[in-house]
């Protein structure tokens, strides 16, 4: 490509001198969008995002209500988020393949229309017909796929530098703030109707207003737009295969992705799971009866959820400021801040768990202690119930041995954990010469470094300074 062909100058005249014409979209101009424009589409996307992860966790809210009314025993109910979690974690790639060859912002409305017609269903499937209800989850998984893996990278080709860190700390704040509201919303609309399909009813005209918001206010940039790189046409792409093994080879990926995954394992058990443990225990010291029959007491939920709100703001705000500071003396900061409190969240958890039938008060102090630690990286949901259907297995039907099954599957969660602030910390041995790799021309796929950038960004959980 010649040097005719750059973009105009600071006065908007041509570069290029003589009567020679260049080709026309050879390259691009800077994309450009006012302050407030790109603002404006900051606040809808993290409005969004609160409300899928409302999505995520409305059925822990009234999990007891919905066992009730379609009689799904608790190794069933468990398959409610496997079937979600499945078809998310499938679905979740193809969305990234396709977001980054076509337009994000028709991939983002589509995934909003599925994610809430499939809930506005479910509230209509009568209870012979349970089935109807898992395949619905499945598909809010796929929804919230195309959500969670395309809105990051837009927010990233928005803003810049600090910017992106301030505006990707903020984004991440909204997931545990919109986990725990999902708590709080199933829960208040069950004791406002004493009917839990209303709160699948309510989430549909919040997402209609999202839809609009979207559509007209959410650009859709260039790859790339916020470091103004040019963007010639007919740059070959690479395959999502040369994507993977390329991805596949950078180990400070590997390890934070791993690290990740522990996260999500122990983050979507608790989610899921912790408002009926919570329930049982109370039932086991006798503060309340069991729920036999509709409504039940959703005085735990509405707790844990405020909780997680809570722990969560307070946790992504202190990561992001612990990794803001210690990165300049440190450029292993992130992935080492990571290790540090995933494996002091371990201890905790196990403490909140162990000490559930001595004191609810305790378990409760260490339970928050745990979620203020692990809310620096929300992720995909994971469920753990098949272990827990095997421990009651050969024991006595009764209450007490359900409670203490469930407490027994939750026990794995603080091992699970403290191997992921493990592969944090081999992430800290590899990230200074997987980014210096990066930072070399010409390394990698076609567009790597962009690649690497995003890969590093969603992989330590903490938004990363632009290379």
């Amino acid at each position: 490509m010649s040097a005719e062909c750059r973009e105009p100058g600071p006065g908007g005249n041509s570069g290029a001198s003589g009567s020679g014409a260049c080709p026309p979209r050879s390259t691009s101009a800077p994309w450009r969008l006012p302050r407030w424009r790109a603002g404006a589409a900051a606040a809808v996307l993290c409005y969004v995002n609160l409300l899928n992860y409302m999505n995520w966790f409305i059925v822990a809210g009234m999990l007891l209500d919905i066992q009730n009314f379609f009689q799904i025993r608790d190794s069933n109910a468990g398959l409610l988020q496997t079937v979600f979690i499945c078809c998310l974690m499938l679905s979740a790639p193809v969305f990234g393949y396709l977001g980054d060859r076509h337009s994000r912002k028709a991939t983002l409305s589509i995934g909003i229309l599925l994610w809430s017609g499939a809930g506005l269903a479910s509230s209509f499937i009568s209870p012979q017909y349970s089935w109807l209800f898992f395949l619905s989850r499945g598909v809010v998984g796929i929804g919230s796929a195309s959500y969670s893996t395309i809105a990051p990278t837009v927010l990233g080709d928005l803003f810049v530098r600090d910017q992106r860190t301030r505006v990707l700390a903020t984004f991440y704040i909204f997931i545990p703030v919109g986990s725990g509201l999902g708590y709080v919303l199933g829960s208040a609309v069950l004791q406002l109707t004493g009917n839990w399909r209303w709160g699948f009813r309510v989430m549909p005209c919040l997402e209609a207003v999202a839809l609009i918001l979207l559509i007209a206010l959410v650009p859709d940039p260039p790859r790339g737009a916020a470091e103004k790189q040019e963007e010639a046409v007919g740059t070959p792409r690479s395959s999502w295969c040369e994507d993977v093994r390329y991805l596949g080879r950078n180990w400070s990926f590997v390890w934070s992705t791993l690290g990740v995954t522990a996260i999500a394992f122990v983050t979507g058990a608790l989610g899921f799971w912790a408002p009926k443990f919570l329930f049982e225990a109370r039932v086991v010291h006798g503060l309340q009866p069991p729920c036999l029959q509709d409504p039940c007491n959703s005085q735990d939920s509405l707790i844990f959820g405020l909780l997680t709100v809570v722990t969560g703001i307070i946790g992504v705000v202190l990561g992001a400021e612990a990794s803001r500071r210690y990165k300049k003396v440190n450029p292993r900061a992130e992935p080492l801040i990571c290790a540090c409190s995933l494996l002091t969240a371990a201890p905790c958890l196990y403490l909140a768990l162990v000490l559930a039938p001595v004191t609810l008060l305790a378990s409760y102090v260490f339970l928050a202690l745990g979620e203020l630690l692990l809310s620096c990286n929300w992720a995909v949901v994971a469920d753990i119930l098949l272990i827990s259907g095997t421990l009651r297995a050969g024991r006595p039907d009764s209450y007490l041995q359900s409670f203490l099954s469930l407490q027994q599957s939750f026990l794995c969660c603080a091992f699970v954990i403290a191997l992921g602030g493990g592969c944090f910390l081999l992430t800290a041995l590899r990230l200074e010469r997987d980014q210096a790799l990066a930072r070399q021309p010409g390394t990698g796929t076609p567009d790597s470094k962009d690649t690497e950038r995003r890969a590093l960004l969603s992989g330590t959980g903490v938004a990363a300074e632009n290379p």
